[in-house]
């Protein structure tokens, strides 16, 4: 059974379904469609990477992108992109990482 983490107002089991229930042209192989939809949201940055690359040759990739930066997705893999908070990011940290601006010395 499915947990429901909850993200703003949207649930990951409400995001998780809208992907999966997105219209699809039967011609065009998604790979958001025939993997695993877990992956796009994973929380490993390892994960997060492969379903980046799962996305490269995706024909569909710069809409996928925009209309998850349109709507205000607020994370996932979307077009090839990392999304966190609403936000595109190159690379997502490891759980428990702090981020490198708690790093720098203030003193």
């Amino acid at each position: 059974m499915p947990t429901s983490t909850t993200v703003g107002s949207r649930s990951a089991v409400d995001i998780r379904s809208r992907r999966r229930a997105a219209p699809v042209r039967a011609d065009l192989a998604l790979p958001c469609q025939h993997a695993n939809p877990d992956l796009w949201f994973a929380v490993s940055p390892l994960d997060l990477e492969r379903a980046k690359r799962l996305c490269r040759p995706c024909p569909v990739r710069a809409e996928c992108l925009a209309g998850a930066v349109r709507r205000g997705e607020p994370w996932g893999v979307w077009g090839g992109e990392i999304i966190d908070r609403g936000t595109v990011i190159a690379r997502k940290r490891g759980p428990g990482r702090p981020p490198r601006s708690a790093w720098a010395y203030s003193g």
